[in-house]
């Protein structure tokens, strides 16, 4: 195999899994009370806890997309070895990070004639979009190419199920995903959103419940409605340090589907910044992603 297969930090892949793939990942950027931080897998600068903790006393984040240089750094560096690239980014609904490395890619082909630069639009975010990463990591140590990985993500990125809940509406109400009035009743009431990401990439309200422990079932429900071969898949469950939460949602999908690998990773704070703690989400493939 002589390509490289790349993605970002909102991936959110432990380094362990990121080892077992040989993926490389871009740390993305994001700021908080006016300094700049890089989200490295291994949280070298800031860990989740100590951003989730500053979060909760009243701190205030922002992001950045990944811009064309750093594109032209680490691509060159890879092309000037012989090797192609894949590159799975980070959904386009959410991020205009897709088209940048996309005019980069374009750019470097005339410069590299002899070498591929695949750009791949994963219609994905976090933890999700570290599964089918990782799928794809899969499929290349088997010695699949890279077009035959790229086709297996093209032809299973809209299968990718990402379903999700939030304990803090505010975040939301902050992001425009609900108005002040939905994020001031919902929060007396306890109402608690269920979303997902669409065939487009984009976040989406699909129900509300009430309580938090009936929207942490909900994406139970939702899993037993649209899995495909649920004991066979490798499920990803991610959480904005919310462990205890994430640990019962990953113990029902074992004793409801009898999945025998189940993999808890954190949230990082490039998605963070606009969910707040207390997030937690399910990954799996299934019929429809939404």
């Amino acid at each position: 195999m002589n390509y490289q297969l790349i993605t970002d930090s909102t991936s959110d892949m432990n380094v362990d899994l990121i080892e077992e793939i040989g993926v490389y990942v871009i740390p993305m950027e994001y700021a908080m009370d006016g300094k700049t931080y890089h989200n490295y897998p291994d949280y070298r600068e800031q860990s989740p806890h100590d951003f989730y903790d500053a979060l909760r006393a009243g701190s205030s984040c922002s992001t950045n997309q990944i811009n064309p240089d750093t594109f032209q750094k680490i691509f060159p560096s890879y092309l000037k070895e012989g090797k192609d690239i894949l590159y799975l980014c980070f959904s386009s609904g959410l991020s205009g990070t897709y088209n940048t490395a996309r005019i980069v890619a374009q750019d470097l082909s005339e410069e590299y004639p002899d070498r591929k630069i695949e750009v791949v639009d994963t219609k994905a975010a976090c933890v999700g979009e570290g599964l089918l990463v990782y799928l794809a990591g899969l499929e290349m140590k088997k010695g699949k190419s890279l077009e035959e990985v790229r086709d297996w993500v093209l032809a299973n990125r809209d299968h990718l199920a990402h379903w999700f809940t939030v304990d803090d509406l505010n975040h939301l109400k902050r992001g425009g995903r609900i108005s002040a009035t939905s994020a001031l009743v919902g929060t007396m009431l306890s109402i608690k959103p269920v979303m997902n990401v669409d065939t487009n990439g984009h976040l989406t309200v699909k129900e509300k419940v009430r309580g938090r422990r009936q929207s942490l079932d909900a994406l139970i429900r939702h899993m037993q409605q649209t899995a495909v071969n649920p004991k066979d898949q490798i499920v990803f469950v991610g959480h904005g340090d919310s462990l205890k939460d994430a640990e019962y949602v990953a113990d029902k999908v074992k004793s409801t589907f009898g999945t025998s690998r189940v993999v808890i990773n954190n949230l990082g704070p490039v998605i963070g910044c606009h969910t707040g703690a207390g997030f937690v989400a399910l990954f799996f493939l299934a019929t429809t992603k939404e």
